[in-house]
């Protein structure tokens, strides 16, 4: 019997949106130094919503799971709705984790609005505007 529900093993076994982007529009990077989980999720922004979105990370199974649920809950999503999503509305969609294992979906919603910020401040610097 395993720990995870059978959403969270699906995704671990078949994540979605993983690997590297070319030329991303926003990167954002985050670690765990106790558990040793790091998360990379990089975004393409267009019109104001997330086009495209990839992860890659290093770690557990929840950890891989939530980065690919994440992904998914994200595309398609105004910069703004992908900003409010947070480790509760992941670890819900994935029919919950392991209570030693929630710190895994914080990341993931660290990652992604890690990577909002950065595309905001590389707008800001070229003075253009996000598209709403």
């Amino acid at each position: 019997m395993s720990m995870y529900s059978d959403k969270v093993m699906e995704h671990f076994r078949n994540p979605k949106n993983m690997g590297v982007m070319d030329s991303p529009d926003g990167v954002g990077e985050v670690g765990n130094p106790v558990c040793g989980d790091v998360m990379a999720v990089y975004i393409k922004v267009k019109d104001g919503r997330i086009s495209d979105i990839k992860f890659q990370t290093f770690g557990c199974v929840a950890a891989v799971a939530t980065s690919s649920m994440i992904t998914e809950l994200a595309k398609g999503k105004t910069l703004e709705e992908a900003a409010k999503l947070d480790n509760k509305s992941v670890s819900t969609e994935l029919g919950g984790l392991p209570p030693i294992k929630e710190h895994c979906s914080n990341l993931a919603a660290e990652a992604l609005h890690a990577a909002v910020k950065d595309y905001l401040a590389k707008r800001a610097q070229t003075g253009t505007r996000p598209a709403h």
